[in-house]
């Protein structure tokens, strides 16, 4: 699966790496992963649900 999404890395991410989180959106879901285990595990949630996440973590409500 991993290989046949298109990954964003988060505008949020340093430069030199570290603590980075990469996103890929798929029909009916949207896949989140940690930039240094790119064949590790994939969260994988509904496009609402993700939406609630980043409007929360914004400090939006």
């Amino acid at each position: 699966m991993n290989r046949e999404l298109s990954w964003r890395k988060s505008s949020h991410s340093g430069p030199e790496g570290g603590n980075c989180v990469e996103v890929a959106r798929a029909p009916g879901r949207v896949h989140v992963r940690d930039s240094k285990e790119q064949c590790g595990p994939v969260l994988s949630v509904p496009p609402r649900e993700w939406a609630v996440f980043v409007r929360h973590v914004a400090g939006e409500r």
